[in-house]
């Protein structure tokens, strides 16, 4: 039964009265367990409800109170990897296909906006009129999921989400899947495979650049299960998504301040530590501030092979990105340009198609002009376009391999 059917069929459970049990439960400490919730129900009808209506209720308020709501089985779909909810009737999933409209409804916009408060609370974090948006991880997912590594929280309260409160929850489930999995898929070329383990085998650096949800962390790690075993991969992440199939990788994972704007700690941060770790291969899983000029740094210091992710909807638009990025770390253009084209040699781009599916759309080479600049070009395209790298990238490839 929905939070809608309860509100709606029933003469006895009124909305009247799952508020004040919701108040009541609110000022009382401890977390909502069925025994809290069946005496504040007790208390609030003062004893008019029978045994049955009591049950509904209960139901009711736990499916509310607990988890994730009505969106908890949402989340325990294998297949799902973003729930964005829009409004009271308007739930969408993304099961890898694109966005999916669903049968799920919260009663109002109230619920919707209690859901993303009792969400932020449990990440740590404050959402109110005060702080209307929130962005945090709900480490309560991290054993209910299983092989998930927890939920990625973004809410946004009304009036400044205009049509209501806006909820992004996105499941942060380990990119596990091998590079032959993905070449099977049709992800990766049969050409553009063989190349890609050369890469790795020749310990070449490279960045995997794309758009949001296009299959970065996914690609990459199955890059990384490809490294040999004898070597040490240490991943520095935002959020703990990448799981190669390797048997030696350090994770670490950054952490937000807490509600009083003590204890965190940066993905620049973890860069610097695990140089002192004794890397062979030092790997970000997504470059998205001043740690660009560490992991540059790194790279161009004896670290062979290292990688990471970027946000970037062409491969021609990485050093104009990276330029940005490295501008948070003080470091100027040339100097930009002159790290990039030194530490990193390929650029993986990788794309959603139309029909939501996701693949390795180019394979580009970090060039430098004569003036300093770098500039990306092709090496291999997956609609067979011309790519005038090629010959570079190969003679690139042989050199290392046979060293």
């Amino acid at each position: 039964m929905s939070a809608d059917d309860g509100r709606r069929g029933d003469p006895v459970v009124t909305p009247e009265l799952l508020d004040r049990i919701r108040e009541r439960l609110a000022v009382e400490p401890g977390d909502p367990d069925p025994v809290r919730v069946a005496a504040a129900i007790r208390a609030e009808s003062a004893g008019v409800l029978g045994d049955t209506d009591l049950l509904r209720a209960l139901r009711l308020l736990q499916t509310e109170l607990t988890g994730a709501g009505v969106l908890e089985p949402l989340l325990h779909d294998p297949q799902v990897s973003d729930v964005l909810v829009t409004g009271p009737d308007a739930v969408w999933v993304d099961r890898g296909h694109g966005l999916r409209r669903t049968s799920v409804c919260f009663a109002d916009e109230a619920a919707v906006r209690r859901l993303a408060q009792r969400l932020a609370l449990s990440a740590g974090r404050r959402l109110d009129d005060a702080q209307p948006w929130v962005d945090g991880r709900l480490p309560e997912f991290d054993a209910v999921l299983g092989d998930s590594f927890g939920v990625r929280l973004h809410a946004v309260l009304a009036p400044i989400a205009h049509g209501g409160t806006c909820l992004s929850l996105r499941v942060l489930r380990p990119a596990a899947q091998g590079l032959d999995a993905l070449a099977a898929g049709g992800a990766v070329a049969p050409a553009a495979k063989v190349l890609l383990e050369q890469i790795v085998a020749a310990r070449i650096a490279f960045l995997v650049v794309g758009g949001t949800g296009a299959g970065k962390t996914t690609l990459l790690s199955g890059l990384l299960a490809k490294v040999d075993a004898a070597e040490r991969i240490i991943c520095v992440e935002d959020a703990a998504e990448l799981a190669p199939p390797h048997p030696h990788v350090v994770r670490l994972v950054a952490r937000t301040a807490n509600v009083e704007g003590a204890g965190a700690v940066t993905v620049r941060d973890l860069v610097r530590q695990a140089l002192r770790m004794r890397p062979d291969r030092i790997v970000i899983g997504e470059v998205r501030g001043a740690e660009v000029v560490d992991l540059l740094t790194a790279l161009n210091t004896g670290h062979d092979g290292g990688a990471g992710t970027v946000h970037a909807n062409s491969p021609q638009e990485v050093p104009a990105r990276l330029e940005a990025l490295a501008a948070l770390g003080g470091m100027d253009r040339a100097a930009l340009h002159s790290q990039l084209a030194a530490a990193v040699h390929v650029v993986l781009h990788v794309h959603r198609r139309a029909d939501g599916t996701r693949g390795l759309r180019e394979i580009g080479m970090v060039v430098r002009d004569s003036d300093g600049r770098v500039r990306i070009e092709p090496a291999w395209r997956a609609d067979g376009a011309p790519a005038p790298a090629a010959d570079r990238l190969h003679a690139l490839l042989a050199e290392r391999l046979c060293a």
